[in-house]
């Protein structure tokens, strides 16, 4: 069977800021009504949906110890596409079976055999769906289970579990790589733009505050670690963390930070966010909603510092000196 790609990497962003501020003077612009409400909901600083790629199967038996990871070998329920929930002794093998995996991971290996170095495509994408601390879990699985039903069904065929076991609930969904018609996804940065988007709206509809931005709108600069350095800062095992530390702490000691090239390119998208911000607030003015125009300007003044990532450790090691300082000054 022929394999058609799907790409969505021509997705406009979820909240196109920085065209504002590009507009000539005098340049006309109402906002619709679906624009007006995502504005009130980015400067209130409404909870963001996330959604991660946490990875993905390029055999069955990576696809199996995933699927048994997450459903906590058997004591947590599987939820299918077709609506069927899954929670005995081999209802992952069951499932894999059903879904044709075996077949699709021997044409896989077909057709990189012989090809040093090249990996069969993914099997399936794990994905996690997630809000924070909070958030009703059975309104968070609802609202997955709408927004797969929407994006996936009758095409690409997935599975889901609620976690409860952390301080923010989340849902893991594996969904198949390869649709029912042969169609196989890549999920690109608007791919995601869209999901995050349609999530929000489903999570609203269940009665959740949510929304869907991007971080740089926000005017977020520190960077997500990546999930294993991120799981070894949490137990204080990571040597890649630990050196960066130890870096920045050395140049605090000199008196000086170096940010690195990429403070420059941060320095120019902060200042096109605030000018597209600012260009908002004075087109909320002009149409009359002042009150959200006064919102929109304090939102902009009250955005984080643009660090990069060696500023936000160095602002966390002058921290905590401060922290111990004021301790011991407590202690004498």
């Amino acid at each position: 069977m022929s394999k058609r790609t799907v790409d969505l990497r021509g997705q406009k962003p979820l909240l196109d800021i920085q065209s504002y501020g590009r507009r000539a003077p005098g340049h006309g612009r109402t906002f619709t009504p679906a624009e007006r409400a995502q504005i009130g909901r980015t400067v209130a600083r409404v909870p963001e949906v996330m959604i991660k790629v946490t990875g993905g199967g390029r055999s069955v038996g990576a696809v199996w110890r995933h699927l048994r990871y997450i459903d906590r070998r058997g004591a947590l329920e599987l939820e299918t596409d077709d609506g069927e929930r899954l929670q005995a002794k081999g209802a992952e093998k069951a499932l894999l079976e059903d879904w044709g995996l075996a077949l699709q991971e021997r044409e896989g290996k077909a057709i990189y055999s012989g090809l040093p170095g090249r990996k069969p495509a993914k099997l399936v994408h794990n994905l996690m769906l997630s809000m924070p601390k909070g958030t009703p879990p059975g309104k968070l699985l609802a609202a997955v289970r709408h927004f797969a039903q929407e994006t996936f069904a009758l095409q690409h065929r997935y599975a889901m579990v609620l976690h409860t076991d952390q301080d923010h609930p989340h849902v893991h969904l594996v969904l198949k790589a390869v649709s029912e018609q042969g169609t196989r996804l890549n999920i690109r940065k608007g791919t995601l733009r869209q999901w995050r988007r349609a999530f929000a709206e489903a999570l609203r509809v269940q009665g959740v505050a949510a929304n869907a931005t991007e971080r740089a709108v926000r005017g977020m600069s520190r960077t997500h670690q990546k999930d294993p350095i991120y799981r070894a800062m949490g137990r204080g095992e990571s040597t890649h963390f630990e050196e960066r530390v130890k870096s920045v702490a050395s140049e605090l000691r000199s008196g000086r930070i170096n940010p690195g090239d990429g403070k420059l390119t941060l320095l120019r998208t902060r200042r096109d966010i605030e000018r597209g911000w600012n260009t908002v607030s004075e087109l909320l003015k002009r149409d009359g909603d002042l009150d959200l125009a006064r919102r929109v300007r304090q939102f902009v003044n009250e955005m984080p510092p643009a660090y990069v990532d060696r500023e936000w450790i160095a602002e966390d090691i002058i921290r905590r000196i401060r922290i111990a300082t004021a301790e011991k000054s407590r202690t004498m």
